[in-house]
């Protein structure tokens, strides 16, 4: 794999300086305010709806999706966007059914509305115990997959670019709170989806490449035509076999089992993600109404 040259750098570090600016900017208070728990954890709740939009979408992407969701496309096919084309279901059951009770009850965390609904220690285990899912799964897993990133493209040690990663995004969020954190993934998640399509352009252009034509539509027909077991959204039981780590191989069926999906426990997953999950649901909280 080709490493950065001197452009790569120039761009990385606009980049970085332009997410860190925006954060430290839009983070600054009127002169004689002081700074309380609606600004940190609600951004004053003064954020707009395409604001809180593009901050969902970006606190959903991350190199989980680039890289461990593309190594599960390469082996599942398309099934695996069932988690996405779900979602967009569930964020309208949400936006109906959840988020007007959340605002009402004008709650800043999941475990302050599990308070109000039941006791304090009702509270206190879900705070503890998503803590420790958030800094033991979530981060762990986003931390390592955007250092191995850095480590093949900029040849960074896999622990410099973890500490480079950790440091950055904690330094504007722990300064600027929630406003901070929205208002840079609205920048972020042009970059990101930008970023998603150029990659998917160069892509089919390549794959047009080896089979001797050219042109991204060239290169998604040939692969629909080589590989049309894999553009299926529903799996059935020995339609696809992919090989594992081990080299050992298995039914696709067993990471994603048919009909079981599309009407069972994946909208639970969804509907927990976007409504209960405290990462995501904390920027619809920051909304001044539903409007």
């Amino acid at each position: 794999m080709e490493k950065f040259v001197f452009l790569d750098y120039v761009i990385f570090s606009a980049y970085i300086a332009v997410i860190v600016g925006a954060g430290l900017w839009v983070s600054q208070e009127e002169e004689g305010h002081e700074k309380d728990s609606a600004d940190y954890f609600l951004a004053s709740k003064a954020l707009p709806f395409w604001a809180i939009g593009a901050s969902l979408i970006a606190s959903n992407i991350s190199a989980e999706q680039f890289i461990g969701m593309s190594g599960s496309a390469f082996r599942v096919g398309l099934a695996i966007a069932s988690y996405e084309w779900m979602a967009a279901v569930c964020l309208l059951v949400i936006a109906w059914f959840f988020l007007p009770i959340y605002l009402e009850k004008e709650i800043f965390t999941m475990p302050q509305f599990l308070e109000e609904r039941y006791d304090h220690r009702v509270r206190t285990l879900l705070a503890v115990f998503w803590l420790l899912v958030y800094v033991f799964v979530n981060l762990t897993s986003v931390l390592y997959f955007g250092a191995r990133a850095m480590r093949e493209i900029m040849g960074a040690p896999l622990w410099l670019g973890i500490l480079f990663l950790a440091s950055f995004a904690t330094a504007y969020s722990i300064y600027g709170g929630l406003k901070a954190v929205a208002w840079t993934d609205v920048i972020q998640v042009v970059v990101l989806i930008g970023g998603g399509l150029l990659t998917t352009w160069f892509a089919l252009d390549a794959y047009a490449e080896s089979i001797g034509s050219n042109g991204p539509i060239a290169g998604l027909s040939g692969m629909l035509s080589d590989f049309s077991n894999r553009f299926n959204l529903i799996l059935f039981e020995g339609e696809l076999t992919y090989t594992d780590d081990e080299g050992v191989t298995k039914d696709a069926y067993q990471l994603l089992p048919g009909l079981g999906v599309i009407i069972g426990g994946l909208w639970v997953a969804n509907l927990f993600y976007w409504g209960c999950n405290q990462y995501i649901i904390q920027r619809a909280l920051a909304a001044k109404d539903l409007k």
